[in-house]
């Protein structure tokens, strides 16, 4: 068993409800909220970060009226950030990325394509650079396809039925 440092971030009012976060297991997490978001920082027990995470997501649903919406961290970066954690100059990683510098096959970005605010997964990008171990790195993959899911499920039932119908045919090809 290995401990693992995660956070949930979470919908629904959670003061009120800290004595039932803590009857249902939830005794290794502290809660709180950020500009009226509500959170809960874990340090968990369990044989896979994924088992940690899962039992986590189960405990805090258990409670009524709150929800799991994503977990962290999932860190996003701009070409800023991968600048600083790279040790490079902005303009050595914009190179990078226009593909005018280095070996090629930068990254896409997964928001903000068309902006100059795009942002990338660091896990994307420490691995194209080579400083990613492999367990980071499937940490990092875990907890992006994690947060897929947990937006699914709050979007999917969103959608008239023809997009439910391509989301689910889509999630059938998963395995």
């Amino acid at each position: 068993m290995s401990d693992y440092h995660f956070s949930l971030i979470l919908s629904g009012e959670i003061e009120g409800k800290l004595d039932g976060l803590f009857e249902v297991g939830c005794d290794d997490a502290t809660f709180g909220s950020v500009d009226g978001t509500a959170y809960a920082e874990f340090d968990r027990e369990g044989a896979s970060l994924a088992l940690a995470i899962g039992s986590a997501i189960h405990d805090v649903e258990s409670v009524s009226g709150i929800r799991v919406v994503r977990v962290e961290p999932d860190p996003l970066v701009t070409a800023s950030d991968i600048a600083e954690r790279l040790g490079r100059s902005r303009e050595s990683v914009r190179l990078l990325i226009s593909g005018e510098r280095g070996a090629g096959n930068f990254p896409s970005p997964i928001s903000h394509l068309r902006t100059r605010n795009r942002l990338w997964r660091w896990s994307d990008v420490a691995a194209w650079a080579g400083l990613a171990d492999v367990d980071a790195l499937q940490d990092a993959q875990l907890i992006a396809a994690v947060n897929a899911a947990l937006d699914l499920r709050s979007t999917a039932p969103l959608l008239p039925n023809d997009g439910r119908k391509l989301v689910t045919s889509l999630g059938r090809r998963v395995a």
